[in-house]
C-alpha cells in the first residue's frame, strides 16, 4: 500500500508540473471534439486530473452528478471567446481539464 501512495504522489507531482495557463482560443479544436472538461472552482484541478488518470470512476461520477465537472458547453465556450479567457489546463489524454483562474490569481 505504501508503494501505491507514492505512485499517486509521483503522478500528482508530474501532473502539477504539466499544469499551465492557456487561452481559450487555443482549445477550440479540442472543444469541437467534445474533449474539454470544466472543473469547478470548489475542486483542485490537479486532484481531478489524478482521479481521472487513475480511473477513479466513483469519484468522477460523483463530481459529474454534483455538477463540479462537466464537458464545456457551447454557451460557456462562446462567453470565454468574448472575453479571451485564460484558463488553467492539464491534459489527461484524451481530455483537457480546464479551470478558471481564481480571483486571488487575477489580483496578482
Amino acid at each position: 500500500m505504501g508503494d501505491e501512495v507514492s505512485e499517486q504522489e509521483l503522478l500528482r507531482a508530474k501532473l502539477n508540473g504539466e499544469t499551465a495557463m492557456i487561452g481559450w482560443m487555443e482549445l477550440q479544436r479540442q472543444h469541437a471534439a467534445g474533449k474539454v472538461i470544466q472543473v469547478g472552482s470548489a475542486l483542485d484541478l490537479v486532484d481531478v486530473a489524478v482521479q481521472l488518470a487513475t480511473d477513479n470512476g466513483a469519484k468522477i461520477e460523483a463530481w459529474i452528478s454534483s455538477g463540479d465537472i462537466e464537458v464545456v458547453q457551447d454557451a460557456q465556450a462562446a462567453a470565454w471567446v468574448v472575453v479571451n479567457q485564460s484558463l488553467w489546463a492539464i491534459v489527461v489524454s484524451p481530455w483537457v481539464l480546464v479551470q478558471e483562474k481564481s480571483e486571488q490569481l487575477n489580483e496578482q
